[in-house]
């Protein structure tokens, strides 16, 4: 088996990072929901970091390997419930991470090549605003007319809570906004934190009162807004920083200082510390200043945040799904600690995948008690040398659980053994083998195995797919132990069995009916949601929006994906022309479909609900929005990046060759192949400057 955690990124093989960037991926995603959704986040900013840094670093050298689910691609995690749900009408995007000075001279380069101008002359100097980036939580603030109407937080990005109770509780906040010249509508955002004073202060009265103390401002800060009850948010001290906008009636032009003095004049707190910077050299110098006094301030910060201060710039660069690519956060360094592995577990996954996990001797690393850790594989575990009883060196790096960075061999017990990786799946007893290639060995029981079985039911039921309130892993558990459940369809017949869910230990009248309503409320999903809840390997929440916006309906999605078990097909081209979908994930979508209990399950759900189709974002008024656009040669206005960037942001979908569902070619000069395909399916071919006219930017 592959040890790839380990590995550094420039030795990996195609096969190892393939690996990895799955691992990756599922660890990162299970951070994020511990962070956002839970305010418990078990490794430190650092370590999570580092999760994300090994994550870009091996996408950077392998592309064609990035996952649709990649946590590049994805923004917080799901709202959690028990608030009202607001969707954003401007999405609230996480920032892409620096973690040295390289990657900042890296940013400041990647924005000189995006842009021709800057490209073609380096003498033009790059502006950024710099401002500490303040660990907190993120919120929105609507003001319409001046009025305070609004407050949500980032939620998964695209939706989050409504918490304007509670934000009308904070000193920093005004209900009304001050002086002239603001927007009628006015979306401000910013972090929400609590002072390290007032952090203390808070822990010493919630241990008088016999409660659990907060691990950290940060976590502080997050349970004291999501309360339900908004005159405990009022007793506790929470500042506001604003650094952000969102939603506007009318363009904001200048500057992103400039916005910032304005924020100020219209009643809000920003940083202190923010600078416009005239240089790469001139934003690390402020980093080093802002690194040296992290100590003393009375908040909490991990590193510093870089702008592009020109608001027109930031325009043309635009976003990525889940981060703009005119900002970057230049965070500081991981913190590690030394402890004890007890034992190695192995954990089966709803794929099959065996997993190792270690138990540890409680330690707190950055603020967080620590007491397990990924050991990812069988081969990490041989690279690394791990037993049971081995002091180790464990690093946060991650959302998610932290890992084992290296043992301390001089501290080893005399008596201490290998540890034997299993061949046989120890929940069901099957064969786990590892196919060539593979880094996880994998039970081959299918659903006979009751791991797999029910972690697949897990999956359908968690935030990201189905969200059903009140369904958690316990109860999936109890409920298929019991034979209530076996299929994903079973779940909506439940109904049926609502007597016998109340007599149910624990239950009651009240909590059975809570939860068949929480049940019926999902009879209605969408088609993105539903096809991240079937569990297809390698298809995360983003690969389902992928999907789903590009076959629209569930019919369309179900009939493609059959005809695309065709390697020949017209199908399977327009699958793997999707960006961010390659061969290895069209063969998990059509191994999917070929299995006739997975199309029966896909029947029997279809007979309980109805999957709604996808409507994507408004695009109102653009003339490329839904079309399909490739482009090909050497484009002299704009830089490739940035044409394509334009496009999607018209709503248009960029695809990486031409077929028939091809609506527009826009080809420079050099264009070879895809132009001379396009001419013989009479595919309309447009220069750049027909394209810029097109999209009237001509």
């Amino acid at each position: 088996m592959m040890d790839t955690s380990g590995v550094p990124v420039d030795d990996l093989t195609r096969a190892q990072a393939k690996w990895e960037l799955t691992r990756l991926a599922a660890e990162i995603k299970h951070h994020d929901e511990l962070y956002y959704q839970r305010s418990q986040p078990t490794v430190s900013d650092a370590d999570y970091d580092a999760l994300k840094q090994r994550n870009a670093a091996i996408e950077a050298r392998f592309p064609e390997l990035m996952l649709p689910e990649s946590p590049s691609k994805r923004v917080g995690a799901v709202p959690a419930a028990g608030f009202a749900k607001v969707r954003h009408a401007v999405p609230m995007l996480s920032l892409d991470n620096a973690f040295g000075e390289e990657d900042v001279r890296d940013f400041f380069e990647s924005v000189r090549r995006f842009m021709k101008e800057l490209k073609d002359d380096p003498t033009i100097p790059i502006e950024a605003l710099a401002e500490p980036k303040i660990d907190g939580l993120s919120a929105t603030l609507r003001y319409e007319g001046g009025e305070f109407i609004q407050g949500a937080t980032r939620g998964d990005g695209t939706e989050g809570e409504d918490i304007t109770a509670n934000l009308r509780t904070l000193k920093d906040i005004p209900h009304r906004l001050h002086g002239e010249g603001w927007p009628v509508v006015l979306e401000v955002r910013g972090e929400v934190y609590m002072s390290r004073g007032d952090f203390f202060a808070l822990n010493e009265r919630q241990e008088a009162a016999g409660e659990k103390p907060f691990a950290n401002p940060r976590n502080a800060a997050s349970g004291s807004l999501r309360q339900l009850d908004s005159s405990i948010t009022a007793s506790r001290p929470l500042g506001f920083f604003a650094y952000s906008w969102g939603e506007v009636s009318e363009p904001i032009d200048g500057s992103q200082w400039a916005v910032l003095q304005r924020f100020k004049d219209w009643g809000f707190s920003t940083n202190p510390l923010a600078r416009l910077c005239g240089s790469v050299e001139d934003v690390l110098a402020l980093y080093g200043e802002v690194a040296a006094r992290r100590a003393t301030l009375d908040y909490d910060i991990d590193g510093v945040v870089y702008k592009l201060d020109r608001l027109d710039w930031q325009e043309r660069m635009g976003s990525s799904s889940r981060a703009p690519r005119w900002a970057i956060a230049h965070k500081f360094p991981a913190e590690q600690a030394e402890t004890v592995l007890e034992k190695i577990d192995i954990q089966v996954g709803r794929t099959g995948a065996l997993t190792p996990v270690a138990h540890l001797k409680p330690v707190t690393v950055g603020g967080v008690v620590v007491s397990r850790a990924t050991l990812h594989n069988e081969d990490e575990i041989e690279r690394k040398g791990v037993r049971a009883g081995d002091t180790v060196i464990i690093q946060r790096a991650g959302d998610v659980i932290p890992q084992v960075v290296a043992v301390v061999t001089d501290k080893r017990p005399a008596d201490s053994r290998p540890f034997e990786f299993p061949h046989e799946c120890p929940i069901c007893g099957s064969m786990a083998i590892r196919e060539p290639g593979e880094a996880a060995r994998r039970c081959t029981g299918g659903l006979i195995c009751r791991a797999q079985a029910v972690e697949r039911l897990k999956h359908f039921v968690s935030r990201d797919a189905f969200d059903i309130e009140g369904f958690g892993k316990k109860h999936i558990e109890a409920f298929w132990e019991d034979g209530l459940i076996k299929t994903p369809g079973d779940i909506f017949r439940l109904r049926d069995r609502r007597d016998e869910i109340a007599a149910r230990e624990g239950w009651g009248e009240q909590s059975a009916d809570n939860l068949l309503a929480a049940i019926e409320d999902r009879r209605t999903i969408g088609l993105d949601r539903f096809i991240y809840a079937l569990g297809i390997r390698q298809v995360g929440s983003s690969t389902g929006r992928l999907l789903a916006r590009g076959y629209l309906s569930l019919e369309a999605w179900r009939e493609a994906m059959m005809k695309a078990a065709d390697a020949d097909s017209e199908e399977h081209a327009d699958l793997i022309a999707i960006d961010g979908i390659g061969p290895a994930m069209a063969a998990d979508l059509t191994g999917f479909f070929a299995e006739d209990h997975n199309r029966d399950i896909m029947d029997d759900l279809a007979a309980e609900l109805t999957v709604a189709d996808f409507e994507a974002p408004s695009t109102e008024g653009s003339p490329v929005a839904g079309k399909t656009v490739v482009f090909t040669g050497t484009l002299e206005v704009m830089t490739r990046s940035e044409a394509k960037a334009r496009a999607e942001t018209l709503g248009a979908k960029v695809s990486g060759s031409v077929s028939a569902k091809t609506d527009y070619v826009v080809a420079g000069p050099g264009a070879g192949s895809k132009a001379k395909k396009a001419a013989e399916l009479g595919i309309t071919t447009l220069s750049e400057q027909e394209w810029l006219e097109l999209i009237g930017q001509g």
